[in-house]
């Protein structure tokens, strides 16, 4: 299990890897801002989505974080 500063560093780090410095950091402010529901925004996220469009969306994130994650 990874402890609290490893995950918070990996975070940044794929955060700003997808992200210019000033979106990531809008992204943090947003998240930091608002009363964040994880189980709200999920549930809404995947709303009148089939389970072949969410793995097909699912796989081509992994393929496109790999990429990502190599260039590193």
């Amino acid at each position: 299990m990874k402890s609290d500063m490893e995950l918070r560093h990996e975070g940044f780090k794929v955060l700003f890897s997808g992200m210019d410095d000033v979106d990531a950091e809008r992204f943090i402010a947003l998240i930091n801002r608002d009363r964040f529901d994880y189980t709200t925004w999920r549930k809404d996220l995947f709303q009148n989505k089939s389970v072949d469009e969410i793995f097909t969306e699912a796989r081509k994130f992994a393929v496109d974080f790999r990429k990502i994650k190599g260039s590193i």
